[in-house]
């Protein structure tokens, strides 16, 4: 049992956010919520354990798809940034404010950016696309993110100092277009650059929250330099480029471990 203390402590987290949010918010939907995403991820982190090849690809499909399709279309929630925003602008401690909290701003602490890995709707598409993993050499133009990060905020502040009428509303279409642009954008870079996490690394605004947060992981991939043979596999299989045969906080590309578990899998010495 002890090998599978990690799904189970996965599970008591989320279940304590279910409960305490059901009892705060006096609202049943949240113990729903957290406790289908926990139990999504633990499933995949259990079969992680069991050696199944595509669990992480089913929690993507199980969270990534229950929050584009349920949350988002069906019942009307804008998860993307433009909805954090605006929950937060009118004050109301729910939906994509309480996500953001959980998931992308203090959740980090615990896990990292398995989000990103994980939960991602649009990497979750682009995960399916050819470029596992990088095929040329890193862009420097990581900084096009904060200007997306901006243009989220501005867009969202503009409506309310203009005091446009039934914002709600336009929150629901700027989630399904802000999606179709994702995906397009996302897979366009996808082939140019030949690497399938290029949106993450240069334009998703949501890594301002998740990189500084990410740099004080408790959950990380570490090396244990005794079996370590020094092969160079694990770098060659990351995604996202990090050396996670440096195990200081500040090795390369460190805040944007996505805890695929590539590199643990293809490491040939148990190092990892």
């Amino acid at each position: 049992m002890r090998k599978y203390s990690f799904p189970i402590l996965i599970l008591a987290i989320f279940e304590t956010v279910a409960v305490s949010l059901w009892l705060t918010k006096d609202n049943l939907f949240y113990l729903f919520n957290f406790s289908y995403i926990g139990l999504s991820i633990s499933l995949g982190c259990f079969l992680f354990i069991r050696k199944y090849k595509h669990a992480r690809r089913l929690v993507q499909l199980l969270v990534g798809l229950y929050m584009l399709v349920y949350l988002g279309l069906i019942c009307g929630e804008n998860m993307q940034i433009e909805g954090f925003w605006y929950y937060l602008f009118t004050g109301v401690f729910e939906a994509a404010t309480i996500h953001y909290a959980v998931a992308k701003i203090f959740g980090p602490l615990i896990f990292g950016r398995g989000w990103c890995g994980y939960a991602c709707w649009t990497a979750m598409v682009l995960d399916f696309l050819p470029y596992k993993t990088p095929k040329g050499e890193r862009k420097k133009i990581g900084w096009i993110r904060y200007i997306t990060f901006a243009l989220s905020l501005v867009f969202v502040a503009s409506l309310f100092l203009a005091k446009v009428g039934n914002i709600e509303r336009i929150m629901f279409w700027a989630f399904i277009i802000g999606n179709v642009l994702y995906y397009a954008v996302g897979i366009i870079l996808a082939f140019a650059f030949k690497d399938n996490r290029a949106f993450c690394k240069y334009i998703c605004p949501i890594t301002v929250f998740l990189k500084p947060m990410s740099y004080f992981s408790f959950v990380r991939v570490k090396c244990d330099k005794e079996k370590c043979i020094s092969c160079g596999k694990c770098k060659r299989v990351c995604p996202m480029e990090v050396d996670v045969t440096d195990n200081s906080r500040n090795r390369k590309n460190g805040t944007e471990c996505i805890l695929c578990m590539e590199c643990v899998n293809s490491c040939p010495k148990h190092a990892l």
